[in-house]
């Protein structure tokens, strides 16, 4: 690479052109570390949110198949506890997802000073063409729309809570 080309790394730092070539000055060298560190901690949190997800299944699921088999008389206590479990998993989800924006605002930050935006575009493509509004007419386009994983992640546990719910009103 020729020196001072977008994405080289040399003595100065991550090169670009000069302010007096009309392009950004260099990126201090230790910027795409500090970069790549951003982007590897925020896929740890992913896979983190990832294991919890699959304990809670494991653990809701054996309480429903619990509940299947015993008598009415213990069965409450522990679609007490379900329910509980189930609250405690959405409220865990919601602090995976805060924790995921800051993470992301903070890397889509750290690509304004880089040639490429890799997940600000990604980003933004995937929320293009969505409809405003889910009048009937729409439907059909809002379910060609990218999904936030959050709102599919967050209607297992709710279901759940709504077995466990008809459990105890049985």
């Amino acid at each position: 690479m020729a020196k001072g080309t977008p994405g080289e790394h040399n003595e100065e730092g991550i090169g670009g052109c000069s302010p007096e070539e009309g392009g950004t000055p260099p990126l201090p060298a230790e910027y795409m570390e500090l970069y790549k560190l951003a982007v590897e901690m925020a896929d740890r949190v992913s896979a983190r949110r990832g294991t919890a997800n699959a304990f809670f299944v494991t653990v809701n699921t054996t309480l429903l198949a619990f509940l299947g088999l015993a008598e009415l008389k213990t069965a409450w206590p522990v679609a007490m506890g379900g329910v509980v479990i189930s609250i405690t998993w959405v409220l865990l989800i919601k602090s995976y997802r805060d924790l995921n924006t800051a993470k992301f605002k903070t890397i889509n930050a750290a690509e304004t000073r880089l040639p490429l935006k890799i997940f600000s575009e990604e980003w933004k493509n995937l929320k293009r063409d969505r409809p405003e509004n889910l009048l009937p007419e729409n439907w059909r386009k809002w379910l060609r729309w990218y999904v936030e994983f959050t709102i599919v992640e967050m209607i297992v546990p709710w279901v759940f809570a709504v077995l466990y719910l008809a459990v105890l009103f049985s």
